[in-house]
């Protein structure tokens, strides 16, 4: 009996579909921005090989719906078995070459290689993740041939088959977006969470009567969560900043309020607020305004670098708004976090603006990824047009900021577009690895933004519509990070980039989404233009705080 189910099932399957299917798992085989484990590998072929097998079927049953001519008989035969041999032969092929691929890609990233890709175990969980989804599609049909069913006995056959899509599209609909993404986004705001609630041993609440948790704080040490603890704890030490200035130096203020700090946004915004004014926020010399990633992480390498670069005579505040993962937030709620960030900027810029203008500090927006994106959606131009601030650094900008996008597309014909150079600099300008910041011939103007950003990084460059089109940043010259062996493939090179996003946090220090301190000196150096720093003292700061791995 199982036998014969097998049989019925195997016929059942399109060869057109399993045809076309193969390519798509072979094409996803082959290196794209970041090293990907065995099980994204496995289950990123298997979604492959499902779309590439939907698109067969579709494009099978469009062939015969116009009717076009077929092969019949044993040439037919002939042809699907010469066809489907040619497949296997790639398959096996491009799984052989897979470990290959990755550890070029991982030499280029300056990381030690793999063993092996475990092509039998990526080929098994693809078959897998392949059977699911086929299921499900099946399951779709069934449900909109039952409409159709039904609604023929009141309407001609074709407006029937089509209602009984349509029916079947808002059932599914339905069950994902409103029972399943609830169901997965619920369950991770409940994991992390929980994680965010942990107080670690070994980060101890600070003695200063100054730092945010310590005992004179407006906000309790629990309350700002994991991510804020660990961020105001990890403020640098004076004596830490003294081994690289000469003179006085300060400790760094970082204010921090978590999400459970109040039941508010305002509440949250308001209590930050006023522990920036507690602690002496407005007196320090450089003030900024960091907006966390979705799970309220602060790259430490991205505060504590301008904390060294001013000597400690730096403010920092931020507010948290998720426990969700960026990637997820991004790809699932854009929009999550836009109000915290506008909140904080609004209260603070207010107060800011209405200080001398001698007497108040150096004022910068920051955001990594996430909080990239909706630190740009913070500031609105025509309401600081009249009393600008001085700066922002934007690291690791998403795909979907839409300011990001517009000065790409106006970048200056001659340059990249993983590395543009958008009219003669004296406003914004971009960095990588290799710095690019002071090749211009005009000189900073008044208010100074770098965006810094690795051509590796998928959370940037990621590109819905590469499932038709190349990217732009695959033409011409490509990034120093980015493999030669990448190719575009219709379909296939957008999956593979949107599994990417997910492990783009996983990739080496200094590629992918994994942004370095080093580079981070280098971006605040231009933007906040610090005194007293030689290229030798810059050179050994780098040495000592730098995160970056060398010989």
């Amino acid at each position: 009996m199982l036998q014969d189910l097998a049989e019925r099932l195997l016929r059942s399957l399109s060869p057109v579909g399993l045809i076309l299917g193969t390519l798509f798992f072979a094409m996803s085989l082959t290196p794209s921005l970041v090293p990907r484990p065995f099980v994204m590998q496995g289950l990123l072929s298997g979604v492959a090989l499902a779309a590439g097998y939907g698109i067969g079927v579709l494009g099978r049953w469009l062939w015969h719906y116009l009717e076009l001519p077929v092969l019949h008989g044993r040439s037919r035969w002939v042809l699907k078995g010469l066809l489907g041999l040619f497949c296997l032969g790639v398959a096996i092929a491009f799984l052989l070459q897979a470990s290959a691929w990755q550890n070029a890609l991982r030499a280029l990233m300056q990381v030690p290689p793999v063993d092996t890709s475990r092509p039998l175990s990526v080929g098994l969980l693809a078959c897998a993740v392949f059977a699911v989804l086929l299921a499900l599609a099946r399951l779709f049909g069934l449900c909109a041939r039952l409409a159709s069913r039904v609604l023929n006995r009141l309407v001609p056959r074709r407006i029937s088959a089509a209602a009984g899509l349509l029916v079947a599209f808002l059932l599914f609909w339905s069950v994902i977006d409103g029972v399943f993404a609830r169901f997965v986004m619920n369950t991770f705001d409940a994991s992390f969470g929980q994680l965010d609630a942990l107080v670690e041993d070994e980060v101890a609440a600070p003695q200063d009567a100054l730092a945010t948790g310590g005992a004179d704080s407006l906000l309790a040490w629990k309350d700002l969560g994991r991510q804020g603890r660990r961020f105001v704890a990890a403020t640098p030490a004076p004596e830490a900043l003294a081994r690289f200035a000469e003179g006085a130096v300060q400790r760094p203020l970082r204010v921090y309020a978590g999400l459970t700090s109040a039941d508010s946004i305002a509440g949250r915004v308001e209590l930050a607020f006023q522990e920036l004014l507690r602690s002496g926020g407005f007196e320090r010399a450089v003030l900024v305004i960091v907006t966390p990633t979705g799970t309220g992480w602060i790259d430490p390498g991205a505060i504590s670098s301008l904390e060294y670069l001013h000597r400690g005579d730096v403010a920092s505040v931020a507010v948290q708004y998720s426990y969700l993962p960026s990637w997820l937030s991004l790809l699932a709620q854009p929009d999550y976090g836009a109000d915290t960030a506008r909140a904080l900027f609004q209260r603070v810029y207010g107060h800011w603006q209405g200080l001398p203008a001698e007497h108040r500090p150096r004022l910068y927006l920051h955001g990594l990824s996430l909080g990239a994106l909706n630190s740009q959606r913070s500031a609105d131009a025509w309401d600081i047009v009249g009393d600008p601030l001085h700066g922002a650094l934007w690291s690791g900008p998403p795909f979907r900021s839409t300011n990001w996008q517009w000065i790409t597309a106006q970048r200056n014909p001659d340059s990249p577009a993983w590395l543009p150079r958008f009219r003669d600099g004296a406003l914004i300008r971009f960095a990588n690895q290799d710095g690019a910041l002071e090749d211009f011939d005009a000189p900073w103007g008044p208010l100074r933004i770098v965006y810094l950003q690795y051509a590796s990084d998928p959370v940037t460059f990621f590109d819905p519509l590469a499932f038709l089109r190349e990217p732009e940043w695959l033409s011409g010259p490509r990034g120093p990070d980015v493999s030669p062996a990448l190719r575009w493939f219709p379909v296939v090179t957008m999956l593979q980039l949107a599994v990417d996003i997910a492990a783009a946090d996983n990739a080496p220090i200094g590629y992918g989404h994994a942004y370095a301190t080093e580079h981070y000196i280098d971006a605040w150096r231009a933007v906040s233009a610090p005194q007293g720093w030689s290229e030798a003292e810059i050179g050994r700061l780098k040495a000592v705080i730098g995160d970056l791995q060398r010989d």
